[in-house]
């Protein structure tokens, strides 16, 4: 069997134009796959260089086979059918560790031909560290980071306005791109750099809020033998992802036009306020999981692809989407249906495995951001509470009784909330207090909902009404039909 390098597998390379902080599996089968595709059928001639935004020694890197991987794209298509495509990735150059390589690092400042940068250095990655000097080798916050990068390019071009960057975060916060360019210029002060350069951050560099979309289960560890023995070739860096991707950029035209979007109908979209989109992902995709959860595991299953295959549950989770939930986005309504489509069809993906009970964590605070606004919204519009959010959330009080056919399971939650619903549930079953009681007091609580959900006219009866039934009757037979 082959070694995956550029000598036994030649083929196209191209000079480095893009910087990546991050080597993980996420960019690898979003990014630096997208970047692979649109340099085989555009001029973009992008090829990356990876930097490892954290101080961790390891044996094994892109470096070890000439930036080669395989990307293994496999699931359900858009016409429902079974497919596996693997492709070998040509975008990536070669990975740089700047906590032992700092002049290299600092030397892709100084490339003219470098323009654009993504990152994914998770959600906690994109934060400011007080301890932070511009002399540190490199500094140890990603947007410190930057800010050195930044400084190193204005110092050696002389400020030039066309040596900017465009910069794509794809970490999952909300605002990605405004909050890292806030940091940069939060350094930039602290390290008493000229307002010249702030200025020339500000206005020739362009910060891009986006949001990413794509299951990425990574290595498969089970069928990597086999899957190396159809290839030809072992790969240790191979990643295997969903089918469905999508990249939305809040930025200008120029982002599109740079990158050579025309050239290729990706699924990436150039839109100039980010919110709607950000709301339709967190409102159907999270919102039917969290939905889901609840529901699926009382009925005895343990993953998204059983629920799916469970007539009752698919039909529950489709009503409540295209019914209670779409009606509420700000998006055209032929783009929220068809994007529903897409999340049924993933969520039926037989190459993965969504434990139930790992999208189960934090799942009050789960409900509050994803499925909160369309409960109050559809009241709003209509005048009575969507009959199967305000069962996902009665299934929810009933998932933390933590019991399932006589048998404890383990909960996943803020303490607060974990002893909350056992002294509330343990006290419910000794008659200290009532269903309605005990929803009334889960629905109060002003610190978590932002409001006293209770004092809404009828929520409390219309959620005890379900919560009654799931418990007389289980949730199988309580289900809306």
């Amino acid at each position: 069997m082959q070694t995956l390098n550029r000598k036994n597998f030649p083929g196209a390379q191209y000079p480095t134009r893009i910087i990546q902080f991050g080597e993980g599996n996420f960019l690898r089968a979003f990014v630096d796959w997208q970047i692979d595709l649109l340099n085989a059928h555009s001029d973009l001639a992008a090829g990356v260089t990876v930097i490892r935004p954290i101080d961790r020694q390891v044996d094994y890197t892109l470096n070890h086979q000439d930036g080669l991987y395989t990307a293994l794209i496999r699931g359900l298509n858009a016409q429902g059918e079974v497919v596996s495509e693997p492709r070998l990735i040509r975008s990536i150059n070669r990975e740089i560790q700047p906590y032992r390589q700092f002049d290299e690092f600092i030397a892709l400042a100084q490339d003219a031909h470098i323009r654009f940068m993504f990152s994914n250095t998770t959600e906690a990655g994109i934060a400011f560290n007080a301890d932070d000097r511009l002399e540190d080798r490199p500094a140890r916050s990603f947007p410190g980071k930057v800010a050195q990068l930044l400084w190193a390019r204005w110092q050696h071009f002389s400020g030039a306005a066309d040596k900017g960057w465009i910069i794509l975060p794809c970490e999952l916060i909300d605002n990605n791109g405004d909050t890292l360019r806030e940091l940069v210029l939060r350094y930039a002060g602290c390290w008493q750099l000229p307002a010249d350069f702030s200025a020339w951050v500000k206005q020739h560099n362009i910060f891009c809020n986006t949001l990413v979309d794509r299951i990425v289960p990574g290595y498969p560890v089970a069928e990597a033998e086999a899957l190396f023995a159809e290839l030809g070739y072992r790969d240790p860096m191979l990643v295997a992802g969903e089918v469905f991707y999508q990249f939305v950029i809040q930025g200008p035209r120029q982002v599109a036009d740079e990158l050579r979007l025309s050239a290729l109908p990706l699924n990436v979209r150039l839109v100039e306020d980010i919110k709607p989109w950000k709301e339709q992902k967190v409102a159907i995709l999270n919102g039917a999981h969290t939905a889901m959860v609840p529901v699926a595991w009382l009925s005895g299953l343990s993953t998204v692809g059983e629920a799916m295959d469970d007539n009752r549950i698919a039909h529950f989770i489709n009503v409540m989407l295209r019914e209670e939930v779409i009606p509420t986005l700000d998006l055209p309504a032929e783009d929220l249906h068809r994007f529903a489509d897409a999340v049924l069809g993933r969520f039926r993906n037989p190459f993965i495995r969504h434990q139930l009970s790992s999208i189960a964590l934090n799942s009050m605070t789960k409900f509050r951001t994803r499925l909160l606004p369309q409960l109050l919204t559809g009241y709003q519009q209509n005048g009575r509470w969507p009959t199967r959010i305000t069962f996902a959330l009665a299934a929810l009080l009933a998932y933390y009784r933590g019991e399932r056919d006589g048998e404890r399971y383990p909960l996943q939650d803020d303490a607060r909330w974990l002893d909350r619903f056992a002294t509330l549930w343990s006290q419910q079953t000794q008659g200290a207090i009532s269903m309605p009681q005990l929803v009334a007091t889960v629905l109060s609580d002003e610190q978590h909902w932002g409001s006293d959900l209770s004092q809404q006219p009828g929520l409390v009866e219309a959620v005890t009404q379900h919560l009654q039934n799931i418990t007389a009757h289980g949730m199988r037979a309580a289900l809306p039909q």
